[in-house]
């Protein structure tokens, strides 16, 4: 298992009379198998809402999905189970998958009752994913449908860090429509995991199959991009890098040794991960010119290696002094996902402002962006509201809730 490697600017060219110029830069970064490679086996832990507004359809379709998942893990795999309410136990100990009836039965066996304390039920999940860790791909599934009352929402983050700072993937799920879609979006973000919205509890299976499908296709771990930089350039003091695919997510680059560092998670055999930089680069002379050079340290969960390194790619830019631009219709379209992305946050919090004339106007211009990427459904989502909010009616829960999953993401058909 090795990294796909790929960097592109979105203009290579630059103009050799400009004082200073400005662009992005898309890093895709997968995980290649050679051959007859596997991955890793799983580690995967469940960790459910029962609380008493679980009761009846929804726990119901949740432990549905539950056992989906136990009769797709493979021999090799690990499981665990933790549910909270109140508070938080764990359902089935971390082992390998040899009684998968036994497993189903204690989840069938599951009652809704209590309040909810997200931040326990993450704690117990946590440690037990730690007992299977070793040489695995270590994932947790958060099921929650509502608001953290009994415990504390900055534990949660800080939880999610941990996480990930132990290789360690927090995927969130959002069941109906009482659930903050800011705190965990934050877990998910932090946790290098993916934020999805189970609207009405038939989707329950199928979105825990979707998710399933992506954690398995994972062949890495722990990656993190290095990008180094040349005197010419530097990158922007405001939000500098953000990852556009297959999630959009704002991150965080720390120097570290001369270069920049970017946590990034697991890398996946079937869905690059694309992360996009906002350069300046300072005035050069006409000629071909290196900027910057892109590599990846990683983990080889199947091997056991740590602290991997990828080939370093180079970045070079033209100087022309009659300039000509380049534009790469690939990064465009990056481009247009991370403003999506952006004009959808303003709306929300221009709405949090009581600005509905101001929220409706950049909900507008998020929906011609996304009809700009052929993104149709994520478009008639963010245009529907923008409609709403214009002819006087307030969104409701989901309508934000689909907001903000339309601005995260690419939708495709059924899934808003």
């Amino acid at each position: 298992m090795r990294v796909g490697l790929q960097a592109a600017l979105g203009d290579v060219n630059l103009d050799a009379t400009q004082a200073s110029s400005q662009r992005q830069l898309a890093v895709s970064l997968s995980a290649i198998a050679d051959g007859s490679d596997r991955t890793a086996p799983l580690n995967l832990c469940l960790i459910l809402d029962h609380s008493g507004s679980m009761n009846g359809r929804a726990l119901e379709t949740v432990k549905q999905a539950a056992q989906h998942i136990v009769d797709s893990l493979s021999p090799g795999d690990r499981l665990s189970i933790v549910v909270f309410d109140h508070h938080a136990k764990v359902l089935v100990p971390n082992q390998l998958i040899d009684n998968p009836a036994d497993i189903k039965r204690d989840i069938q066996r599951l009652q809704a009752s209590g309040g909810t304390a997200i931040d326990e039920g993450m704690r117990l999940g946590i440690e037990e994913l730690a007992k299977g860790k070793k040489d695995s791909i270590s994932q947790a599934f958060l099921l929650t449908d509502g608001e953290n009352e009994h415990g504390d929402n900055s534990r949660c983050l800080k939880l999610a860090g941990l996480a990930a700072n132990y290789s360690i993937t927090l995927n969130a799920l959002g069941f109906g429509d009482r659930w903050n879609q800011d705190i965990l979006e934050k877990i998910a973000d932090a946790g290098g995991g993916s934020l999805s919205y189970i609207q009405q509890p038939e989707a329950a299976v199928s979105a825990f199959s979707r998710l399933f499908t992506r954690i398995q296709s994972v062949g890495l771990t722990n990656a993190h991009l290095m990008l180094s930089l040349t005197p010419q350039a530097s990158l922007a003091e405001l939000k500098p890098i953000a990852q556009v695919v297959p999630d959009t997510i704002e991150l965080t680059a720390l120097p570290e040794n001369g270069q920049y560092v970017v946590r990034l998670g697991d890398l996946m055999t079937d869905s690059p991960r694309v992360v996009l930089a906002n350069l300046y680069i300072r005035q050069l002379p006409e000629g071909i010119h290196p900027i910057a050079q892109v590599q990846v340290r990683y983990d080889n969960p199947m091997t056991g290696q740590t602290g991997l390194l990828s080939e370093s790619i180079p970045i070079e830019v033209t100087s022309l002094r009659l300039y000509q631009p380049a534009p790469n219709a690939e990064v465009q379209q990056h481009i247009l996902a991370l403003a999506k992305y952006r004009q959808t946050q303003i709306a929300e919090t221009k709405l949090q402002q009581g600005d509905r004339a101001g929220a409706a106007t950049m909900l507008q211009s998020a929906a011609k962006t996304a009809l700009q990427m052929g993104d149709k459904n994520a478009a008639t989502v963010l245009q529907d509201n923008a409609t709403r909010l214009q002819s006087g009616e307030d969104l409701s829960d989901a309508d934000r809730k689909k907001t903000r999953i339309a601005s995260k993401t690419v939708l495709q058909q059924g899934k808003e």
